[in-house]
């Protein structure tokens, strides 16, 4: 199996789908090769599946490891993104297993969030804890370019499609009281899953564009006429909604082709507040994939 390193800058894949619960594999790939990519922060969930797509190489993660075995606070989302980066990717296609928190957004149903409400409290959501600070901007989480590109693409698929949406994401990895869930319905929140927060954050940080295909399994547990969620009923749903979804991924995919620049690829620009020039060559090394173009800029300057 191959293994790379953050030191090996060859771009092998220009965009990413991370796949939720149910979606392990990604099928219509060709020339697949599986790469193990070792990072400053740690071991991805699982090694990255690379593979071309119509003349577009493809990169594939599994969020939780193939075979589901680590829980949504337990995921190296950091690690995660910065393997993708390193591999040069550039945009990510976010696919995620929630339960609705309003009535019209049905089981099945899928929606594209353009907003998110963080409540989780265990994780890690920054690169910036070692020596450099950096405030990205965050008001629009989620690329619009992106969001539009699946939106176009699911309307050849046979499902409901809600735009936009709010995400409002728990720690977990137990489901909501009926309290929680009343309350974050009174917030405004349209959907509620475990995984997107530090995941969208990181994206912004690493200035990749990012957008969420957020799959609908239940109606969390505020519904008077419907059961309490129970992880048999998700499954089921889960299961149909993911084949629905690599539909929608494959037209997205196709249209995927030469898109342009977006602003999420230069989020740092004034973001970072130390000054580079006094970081140490271990900070340098740790942040080189990150900070490539201002550190390039930083040593044209020195010269």
């Amino acid at each position: 199996m191959p293994r790379r390193t953050t030191k090996d800058r060859t771009p092998q894949a220009e965009i990413a789908i991370i796949g939720g619960s149910g979606l392990y594999h990604m099928e219509g790939l060709t020339r697949l090769k599986e790469i193990t990519v070792t990072t400053p922060f740690g071991k991805p969930s699982d090694s990255i599946m690379i593979g071309s797509f119509e003349g577009l190489n493809v990169a594939f993660l599994a969020r939780h490891g193939r075979g589901h075995h680590t829980l949504p606070s337990g995921i190296n989302y950091r690690a995660n993104i910065h393997a993708l980066k390193s591999l040069g990717v550039s945009r990510v296609f976010s696919v995620s297993a929630v339960g609705s928190m309003k009535e019209k957004i049905k089981p099945g149903d899928f929606v594209l969030p353009d907003q998110f409400i963080d409540r989780t409290t265990q994780r890690l959501n920054t690169f910036f804890d070692q020596g450099i600070v950096a405030h990205v901007a965050f008001a629009d989480p989620i690329c619009p370019t992106l969001t539009r590109l699946l939106h176009k693409s699911s309307q050849g698929v046979s499902v409901t499609v809600h735009r936009p949406g709010t995400y409002l994401c728990i720690e977990g990895p137990q489901f909501s009281t009926r309290a929680e869930s009343l309350l974050y319905r009174k917030w405004g929140a349209d959907v509620i899953g475990m995984t997107n927060i530090p995941e969208a954050k990181l994206a912004r940080e690493a200035e990749l564009c990012y957008a969420t295909l957020a799959l609908v399994t239940d109606y969390d547990c505020w519904h008077e006429t419907e059961e309490a969620v129970s992880v048999g009923a998700i499954l089921d749903i889960m299961h149909a909604n993911v084949e629905t979804a690599k539909q929608v991924l494959h037209h997205a995919l196709k249209l995927a082709k030469n898109l342009g620049s977006c602003s999420c690829q230069t989020a740092l620009e004034h973001a970072v507040i130390t000054p580079l020039t006094r970081i140490s060559p271990t900070l340098r090394k740790r942040y080189h994939v990150l900070l490539q173009r201002q550190l390039s800029t930083t040593l044209k300057k020195r010269r």
